[in-house]
């Protein structure tokens, strides 16, 4: 009961230090967004406005109010899940770009899916063939996919998988207002190139991890009372290694948030990258803002997650926080 209990003080802990922590970015966001160099009327009405006119649509705006009030309601807004209208569209934030946030969730969860399991295998794989062909082969392979940037690995998809010669999916996509889902053929070359991003960092600390494990007195042990290789890697070695593996499978899925803003502009991907950029040209103050804190939320609910899974995981730690 004790453990429990020392687990649920640790979860709200860590979930109060998530709430700090996306307080103080807001704080960050707000003032950023402020100390751009135009003036959001300006930017919306152009160069030839007229000062009564951005005088006019400033206070439409309500960017008169001082700056204390204007990011009290913002955040108030934010909270209620209320952010408020698109200075652009004239419609409310949620309407204006909600399938976009669907749409790029559901590739970094498809992502995700697709590369958690793929890294444990081949990281479990490269520890069992320790030092072998198939381990130094492919550790050498993943060290150089590592070093090479999203946008390369897209461009080199397209090349191999989406020209005349070899046309199996689709260039670029082409949903709009569908939902993802329905064109999992287009969805191949975006997942694919996160999934290429993230395999080399997850099955490399997946090796690493169950090779110290695999030298532990408790795997001689369970060799030694006869269980199979293959018993001792998944059900001793395995979940006794997971403890830094979800760390950086937490580190990966806050670097899907940001990566798939590159991949979706690659690929014509109606999500939040596009939007974000567009948003940023036009000065949208309102959805830049939003947007921005959707994905800071991300990372620090996939942290969260980490924490509270590795503490599921790890015996010394359940004990520590009891």
């Amino acid at each position: 009961m004790s453990n429990w209990r020392g687990l649920a003080q640790f979860i709200a802990r860590r979930v109060a230090l998530g709430l700090l922590t996306l307080f103080i970015v807001s704080i960050i966001v707000f003032a950023a967004t402020q100390a751009l160099p135009s003036d959001p009327a300006t930017a919306m009405l152009g160069k030839e406005a007229t000062p009564e006119s951005v005088a006019a649509l400033t206070e439409k705006l309500g960017l008169d109010r001082p700056l204390l009030t204007q990011y009290t309601s913002w955040l108030g807004g934010i909270v209620l899940l209320d952010p408020g209208e698109s200075f652009n569209a004239q419609v409310p934030i949620l309407t204006y770009i909600g399938d976009r946030v669907g749409n790029s969730l559901f590739l970094l969860v498809l992502a995700t899916v697709v590369s958690v399991p793929l890294s444990l295998l081949l990281g479990a794989v490269q520890a069992r063939r320790r030092d072998r062909g198939f381990d130094q082969v492919s550790s050498f392979l993943t060290l150089g996919l590592a070093s090479i940037p999203e946008f390369v690995v897209g461009v080199a998809l397209v090349i191999l998988f989406a020209t005349r010669g070899v046309q199996l999916f689709p260039a670029v996509t082409q949903i709009g207002f569908d939902r993802p889902w329905q064109h999992m053929d287009q969805m191949v070359l975006p997942t694919l190139t996160l999934v290429l991003g993230a395999l080399p960092y997850i099955s490399r600390v997946t090796r690493a991890a169950l090779i110290e494990v695999l030298e532990s007195d408790y795997v001689e042990m369970a060799r030694l009372k006869g269980a199979p290789e293959r018993t001792v890697l998944w059900r001793h070695a395995m979940p006794n290694s997971l403890g830094p593996v979800f760390q950086v499978i937490a580190l990966n899925v806050a670097y899907f948030a940001g990566g798939v803003i590159v991949v979706e502009y690659l690929f014509n991907y109606p999500g939040i990258g596009g939007a974000l950029q567009a948003s940023v040209r036009v000065r949208d103050i309102p959805v830049i803002q939003f947007l921005v804190m959707v994905l800071a939320t991300v990372y620090v609910v996939t942290n969260l997650i980490a924490d509270v899974a590795t503490i599921l995981v790890t015996p010394r730690l359940r004990t520590r926080v009891s």
